[in-house]
């Protein structure tokens, strides 16, 4: 075979090739066509087929909503209806209550008609009787005046004597009873003078305001102390004004004197002797004098470090040593310069909330009692003094006025007065601030607890805040909170009235109910 046949073959080859591939590529295209028109109508027909299901659940869940809003606007028709019903039950009620009534209303109004009618009956016959009984009374009168021999106008005017006498005695009877209440008032009055002088001099108790006790290691001392023929006892006692009495009480040397600084000096002064071992009549006037010297720069210092603290300026220096001198003097077991620091604190406080002038009330504070500090002691009220003593170291007017008002003793013409008044008061009164017997107190409080413990259905009793406040634990099971607000208003009734206290006692009555339950 040559080239050419073989070109021949090949191109005959690749010519039925192209023919046959092209008629099988026509085909396939053809049989692709038909199986997506198949696929198609496929896919249609589910659409169709779907679209109807879906169709037809829509209008089965329209249906089913379409019931239940009607069953729901049924019931509430009916709800309503119900309503309009009772509603309509009530007013024929109350129609017929009304109606009753009105009968009810006739009823009455028609014996009241004839109470009316039986009322007016009895009062003509009640002025038929009046008439008899007057011509009866002046008919009795006539036969007293022919009895008695008398006039109507004579025996007037021996009533009016016999009343006259009456009436006398009955005056002298009140007049006695005002003079005694003014005797009880007078003595009244004149405990408060009393109780005012106890108070400047500070002698509660002779045995603790009015004595100092200096300690000794051992009981040679005392002999020491005395001296040959009791020279030393009598130099010191001579140099301090202080009564020195060395008895047979253990360790121990007893300093009577009723100024508290005199008392200090001798402690201070005796110390010191017995430290240095040389006591001798030179030896103590010497040692004396020293420290009096120290304890006077101590009542200075003291008072400075006093105003410094509560930020008073521009204090007279006399008046500065009287504050510090407050720091030996006591007012019924209350030291009188702690308490002078809590008045000025105090009216510190109130003033502030009252918007005053905080600086001049902490001021007349402080100074309130220093006329029970004076170096002499003129027979003054101590507010008086005191008065006198910063107007002449030219202190506000109404800082004099309120020193001197305190206690009532001048007429207030501040706003400050009032303030001090309350707050002396307050800080003499609080608990712990002046002397009280551990037994009387620890007895009134037990007493305010068993009394509050005797009532029913009281439960516990607490006596707090130093017998201020009284709580009381009820029984929620017996006692309601209407019996509650009845019961503290009992107790603090029967404490007013069976109880001695200072100030006032708050009565505080608990109710509560628990609910306890376990998890487990």
């Amino acid at each position: 075979m040559n080239i050419l046949q073989i070109v021949l073959y090949v191109s005959l080859g690749l010519g039925t090739g192209i023919l046959i591939g092209r008629f099988l590529l026509r085909k396939l295209f053809k049989n692709q066509e038909l199986g997506a028109q198949n696929k198609a109508k496929k896919i249609l027909k589910d659409a169709e087929t779907n679209a109807e299901i879906l169709k037809k659940d829509k209008l089965l869940e329209a249906r089913e909503k379409f019931l239940q809003m009607k069953a729901e606007h049924e019931q509430e028709i009916n709800n309503k209806n119900n309503t309009i019903n009772q509603r309509e039950n009530a007013i024929r009620q109350k129609e017929q209550s009304i109606n009753q009534k009105l009968e009810n209303v006739s009823k009455k109004e028609e014996e009241l008609a004839l109470v009316k009618a039986n009322f007016e009956k009895q009062i003509e016959l009640a002025k038929k009787k009046q008439q008899d009984v007057d011509a009866l009374k002046n008919q009795h009168i006539q036969q007293m005046e022919t009895i008695a021999g008398l006039s109507a106008e004579d025996a007037r005017n021996q009533l009016i004597d016999s009343l006259r006498e009456e009436a006398r005695t009955q005056a002298m009877i009140q007049i006695k009873d005002i003079v005694d209440e003014a005797k009880l008032t007078a003595s009244k009055e004149a405990k408060k003078v009393v109780i005012q002088t106890i108070q400047r001099t500070a002698t509660e108790s002779a045995i603790e305001n009015t004595v100092s006790i200096f300690n000794i290691e051992n009981d040679e001392i005392k002999g020491r102390v005395i001296g040959r023929e009791g020279r030393n006892i009598r130099a010191l006692e001579a140099a301090t004004g202080i009564e020195i009495i060395v008895d047979d009480t253990p360790e121990a040397i007893i300093l009577s004197g009723f100024d508290p600084v005199r008392r200090e000096i001798a402690r201070l002064a005796l110390h010191r002797l017995v430290t240095d071992g040389r006591i001798h009549p030179a030896r103590i006037e010497e040692v004396v004098a020293k420290t009096k010297k120290q304890i006077e720069d101590e009542i200075v210092e003291i008072g400075e470090r006093t105003v410094i603290d509560l930020g008073i300026h521009g204090l007279h220096p006399e008046l500065i040593r009287m504050v510090g001198r407050m720091r030996y003097r006591s007012s019924y077991g209350q030291n009188l310069l702690q308490h002078s620091r809590e008045v000025a604190n105090f009216c510190a406080t109130m003033a502030a909330e009252l918007g005053l002038n905080v600086k001049m009330a902490k001021r007349a504070g402080l100074l309130h009692d220093i006329g029970k500090v004076p170096d002499d002691n003129p027979e003054l009220p101590h507010a008086i003094l005191g008065m006198q003593l910063a107007e002449k170291y030219k202190e506000h007017p109404e800082v004099c006025n309120a020193i001197g008002a305190h206690h009532d003793e001048v007429e207030m013409t501040s706003m400050i007065s009032p303030i001090i008044q309350a707050c002396d008061a307050i800080s003499g009164a609080r608990p712990g601030a002046r002397r009280e017997v551990v037994e009387s107190y620890i007895r009134r409080l037990k007493e305010l607890e068993s009394l509050a413990l005797s009532y029913p259905g009281v439960e516990k009793t607490f006596a707090i805040q130093a017998g201020r406040e009284l709580r009381v634990v009820v029984e929620s099971e017996r006692i309601t909170d209407a019996a509650a607000e009845i019961l503290a208003a009992d107790i603090s009734n029967r404490i007013q009235t069976e109880m001695t206290y200072p100030g006032q006692i708050k009565v505080t009555v608990i109710r509560e109910t628990r609910s306890v339950a376990y998890a487990k």
